[in-house]
């Protein structure tokens, strides 16, 4: 989409800070449990992944894979800036870090260091309005993003957030050199348990020539209990 910014003398533009930390109350929680599809474009089709992942705040994530037959019971488990996971057929844990979070997740578009980044942006980035548009009919704010640390994965983002929804809608991530590297656009949205949530989303990986990853909610709850022992390394083997 070629986007048509208006003059910024001609808009009073809305805080960018502002407009990321409320997009940040609409999609975090304190605990959120989740089974999402995830449909990987290849050379050779469309193959399907299918998890079921827990999350308590911002540190705290366990992913149990349910489908396809041959990747069930692999989990993964992230605690702080540590991530594990664990594969049946080698009955090994491993410790993923370094060089290896940049590898895709189950041939994704997604990255083990797209996993680790902190859910909350406001934490990452500082924020600049720097115009409005329209996008599949609705009106959006289109931020930039400046990440306050040269350790962030993405120094620049760009995002299309809904004005009505306080929803991204589209997002691009660029490298420090203003290459683009990424960009996950939503597909469908739905008001669950009193937030707007992007059920359906096409997340691609520009340095790839297939087709990206759509990323399909089947359920979702919000701030429901999680036994506290589920985040732990002990539960990865069993």
């Amino acid at each position: 989409m070629s986007l048509i910014l208006f003059c910024l003398f001609a808009l009073d533009l809305p805080d960018g800070n502002l407009l990321l930390k409320r997009v940040d109350e609409n999609i975090t929680a304190e605990t959120r449990v989740a089974v999402v599809e995830m449909r990987i474009a290849t050379r050779r089709g469309v193959r399907s992944v299918k998890v079921r992942s827990y999350v308590k705040g911002a540190d705290s994530s366990f992913i149990e894979y349910l489908a396809p037959g041959r990747e069930r019971g692999t989990k993964m488990l992230k605690l702080g800036k540590d991530l594990w996971i664990y594969t049946p057929e080698s009955d090994r844990t491993i410790r993923i870090s370094g060089h290896m979070l940049r590898q895709s997740v189950s041939g994704s578009d997604l990255s083990y260091e797209d996993m680790m980044e902190d859910p909350k942006l406001s934490n990452l980035y500082n924020a600049f309005t720097i115009g409005a548009d329209s996008f599949n009919s609705e009106l959006v704010w289109v931020v930039e993003l400046r990440a306050r640390s040269s350790e962030v994965a993405y120094p620049l983002r760009r995002l299309l957030i809904d004005q009505r929804r306080n929803i991204v809608l589209k997002e691009e991530r660029y490298a420090k050199s203003g290459k683009l590297l990424k960009t996950a656009e939503v597909l469908e949205v739905k008001r669950l348990d009193e937030r707007w949530v992007a059920t359906r989303a096409l997340f691609k990986d520009m340095l790839k020539s297939c087709g990206g990853t759509e990323f399909i909610i089947e359920e979702i709850k919000f701030d429901v209990p999680i036994p506290p022992g589920l985040f732990s390394k002990a539960l990865l083997r069993r």
